[in-house]
Order: structure tokens, then sequence, then C-alpha cells
């Protein structure tokens, strides 16, 4: 009977960890369709300002990632927020000057010969 009891309660033990496993996997998927999702959004316009680096400042598409990355971490802006603002300042209202002189100064570190 004890041997038996041990089982029941391995049994049990078992099927909660395998409930478990599929639990966080449900939620790992859940969260990878919401960050997809998000990228979809937000991926045109930053694919955009990096188009608007490389013709204004004849950068790669490496370095033009590289600058808007280091800007956004300068600047404790959201990628995609820092994307927008540089897209709409070709036709609208210039960047702030925060965001201008660090743009400034990401560029010329990316265009230092090696």
């Amino acid at each position: 009977m004890i041997v038996h009891d041990w089982h029941e309660h391995s049994a049990a033990t078992h099927d909660r960890t395998k409930e478990n496993e599929v639990s966080d996997e449900a939620e790992e998927l859940r969260l990878e369709v919401v960050q997809l999702k998000r990228a979809m959004v937000t991926r045109p316009v930053i694919d955009l300002a990096r188009g608007v680096l490389m013709a204004s400042f004849g950068l790669s598409p490496e370095d033009a990632w590289s600058v808007l990355v280091d800007v956004s971490q300068h600047t404790n802006t959201k990628l995609h927020r820092l994307a927008e603002e540089l897209v709409d300042s070709v036709n609208g209202p210039p960047l702030p000057d925060p965001v201008r002189q660090r743009l400034s100064t990401a560029v010329a570190e990316v265009s230092r010969p090696a």
C-alpha cells in the first residue's frame, strides 16, 4: 500500500509539473506574439529613420542602426519614438536640441575612420 501511495503522489506531482511547463510555454508564446505584433507596428518607422540617416549622412545600414540605438539610449527615448521624431523632422518641426546634439555626436563617432 505504501508503494501504491507513492506512485499516486508521484503521478500527481508529475501531472502538476507538466501543467506548469505547458503554462510556462503558453505564456512565453503569448509574450512572443505581443512582441512580434509591436515590432510589426514600430519597424516601418524605424526603417524610414534609418533611411533618413543613410541619405543625410551617407551611413551604412548598420551605422544608421547604431546611431539610432545610441541616440535612443543617451536621450532615454524609446527607439520607435525617436524614429518618429526623426522622420517627422524631415518636413516638420526640428528635433529637440538634446536629441539633435546627441545625433551629431553619434554620427561623428560612426563616421570616424577606423
